[in-house]
C-alpha cells in the first residue's frame, strides 16, 4: 500500500499494553503448508495497538490490540452495544464522520499508519471497502452504474474498462449471470440479496485490499443469506476480510478467526474453533454457549 505516507512509527504510539494474537500460533496464525512440508508464516493485514475510540467524553473502545490476517475472514462478535461496528468502521476511518469523534492508538494496514497526519481518509477508504447491514445501492444509477460509480468518482472514464471491471466484479459477486442481460436496469430492481451482491460487487470494484462487512447477510432470508457466505468464502482467497456477525452459527461457518468483544473491550481473540469450542475465558464460553447476550 505504497500510497499511504506514514510517520515515524515509534512516535506514532507507545508500546502495546497486551497484543490479543491467536493462541495456537507463537505470534502469526500459521498459513497454508508449503510444497516442502514446512508452514509458511501468515501475512498480517492489519496490526491494531491500544485503540481507543472517543465519542465526545465516552470511551466506546478501550486499548483493542490484534493482528488480523491477510487472506482470511475474521468474525468480530459480542453483544449490542459492546463497540463491534464502532472497531469495523475505525478500520478505514468512517467513524471519523461521527462528530466528536476522536482516537487513540495505531492502526497500520500493511505496515502503513491509516492515521498519519498526512493520510487522506479518502485514500484509506479507497483501499478498505465497506458492505453495510442494509443493503444501499443508489436507487438513481442503474446497476451497471452502482458498480462503477467509484471508479468514475476517481477519474476513470475509459469505457472498455468500465465495461471490463463490471464484468469482473460483478462475477466475483456471483451475480453476473443474473443480471447480465439487464445491466441498465435500475438497481432496486433486484432483491434483497441480489442488492446486497451488488454493494459487494461495487465495494470491490475500486480493488480495495480490505473488505468491512457489518451483518451483511442479517436482513436476507437464508437463501440469500448462503448465496453471501459462500461468496465470502470464495473472496477470502483473494481478500482479507473482517464481518461484525450477531449469528453464531455464521461466524463458524465461515470465520478463521474469531474476536469476541464486550462493553468496548477485547475479551478474546483466536482461531474459530478454539472460540467456539475451547475458549480461554469464562465469559467467552457463556456468550458462545448462550448463557448471556
Amino acid at each position: 500500500m505504497t500510497s499511504l505516507p506514514e510517520n515515524n512509527p515509534a512516535a506514532a504510539t507507545s508500546p502495546p499494553r497486551a497484543s490479543t494474537t491467536p493462541e495456537s500460533a507463537p505470534s502469526k496464525p500459521a498459513a497454508n503448508p508449503t510444497p516442502g512440508g514446512t508452514r509458511a508464516p501468515a501475512e498480517i493485514a492489519l496490526t491494531i495497538r491500544d485503540l481507543s475510540i472517543y465519542f465526545g467524553t465516552n470511551k466506546v473502545l478501550k486499548e483493542i490490540s490484534l493482528d488480523i490476517q491477510s487472506k482470511a475472514v475474521t468474525a468480530i462478535i459480542g453483544p449490542s452495544g459492546c463497540g463491534k461496528s464502532t472497531f469495523l468502521r475505525s478500520l478505514n476511518r468512517m467513524h471519523e464522520l461521527v462528530p466528536e469523534a476522536r482516537m487513540e492508538g495505531q492502526i497500520r494496514l500493511f505496515g502503513h499508519d491509516i492515521y498519519s497526519a498526512n493520510v487522506d481518509p479518502v485514500v484509506v477508504r479507497r483501499r478498505v471497502g465497506m458492505v453495510f447491514q442494509k443493503s444501499n445501492p443508489f436507487p438513481t444509477m442503474s446497476i451497471a452504474d452502482n458498480v462503477t460509480v467509484g471508479l468514475r468518482l476517481n477519474g476513470i472514464r475509459d469505457r472498455g474498462l468500465l465495461a471490463e471491471r463490471t464484468e469482473q466484479t460483478l462475477r466475483m459477486a456471483a451475480l453476473w449471470d443474473e443480471v447480465k442481460d439487464r445491466l441498465r436496469s435500475p438497481a432496486i430492481s433486484l432483491s434483497g440479496g441480489q442488492q446486497q451482491r451488488l454493494c459487494i460487487a461495487r465495494a470491490l470494484a475500486v480493488q480495495p485490499e480490505l473488505l468491512l462487512m457489518d451483518e451483511p447477510a442479517s436482513a436476507l432470508d437464508p437463501i440469500a443469506t448462503a448465496r453471501v457466505e459462500e461468496l465470502i468464502l470464495e473472496l477470502k482467497k483473494d481478500y482479507t476480510i473482517v464481518i461484525v456477525t450477531h449469528n453464531m452459527q455464521q461466524a463458524t461457518r465461515i470465520s478463521d478467526h474469531t474476536a469476541f468483544f464486550y462493553l468496548g473491550e477485547l475479551v478474546e481473540y483466536d482461531t474459530t474453533s478454539k472460540i467456539f469450542t475451547n475458549p480461554t475465558k469464562r465469559q467467552t464460553e457463556d456468550y458462545v454457549t448462550g448463557r448471556f447476550g
